[in-house]
């Protein structure tokens, strides 16, 4: 007998004539055979059961606590399980899809505004033209600084005031525009400048 599962969910039984028929119900005035003992000692066979069987291993538990509370050592984080696992250690797959994904997100985005740029006529300054700028530019600080060092100690007229005033924010642009190039390595330029 088979059941199918109609869209309702109720049990449609399929009648099957090659399944053989289930026993009779006995009579009321048939009574079950009495008397049958079994030969076996129960007794004497747990007992040998019991001594030739391999012992059980305890399950392996911790104590916390001095008063003897025990916990399963398995669920506790005590047992070293993970680091035996062979993909131990391995970035997962989907991790190395993601990087992959931005980093072609990021060369789309980097050839994008290479596009951009050359669209607005934008340069980008070499790593040499960079430095060659730097150094110049710490060349004419050092240069100003020297001036502003030679100055008079005792300043008492208005020419040197400006004078010294100048030099002051002469340096200070300088020292600008120093920080400005060595804190960013990559420097686009305009070709019409």
């Amino acid at each position: 007998i088979k059941a199918d599962v109609p869209g309702d969910g109720s049990p449609v039984k399929k009648f099957d004539r090659n399944v053989p028929k289930k026993p009779a119900v006995p009579l009321r005035t048939d009574h079950p055979v009495m008397g049958i003992q079994s030969e076996k000692n129960f007794i004497n066979t747990n007992a040998a059961n019991v001594i030739m069987g391999v012992a059980k291993k305890p399950k392996p538990i911790y104590v916390d606590k001095r008063t003897g509370d025990k916990h399963d050592l398995e669920p506790s984080g005590l047992v070293p399980k993970y680091i035996n696992k062979k993909d131990y250690g391995v970035t997962p797959e989907y991790i190395c899809k993601r990087n992959e994904e931005i980093k072609k997100a990021q060369e789309e985005y980097d050839h994008h505004i290479q596009e951009n740029l050359k669209k607005a006529a934008m340069k980008r300054v070499s790593d040499d033209e960079r430095e060659a700028i730097l150094q110049g530019l710490k060349k004419n600080w050092e240069e100003v600084h020297k001036e502003f060092q030679s100055l008079s100690v005792f300043i008492d007229s208005i020419p040197k005031k400006i004078r010294k005033q100048r030099l002051e924010e002469e340096m200070k642009q300088l020292e600008h525009y120093i920080g400005v190039i060595e804190k960013h390595k990559i420097i686009y330029i305009a070709n019409n400048a």
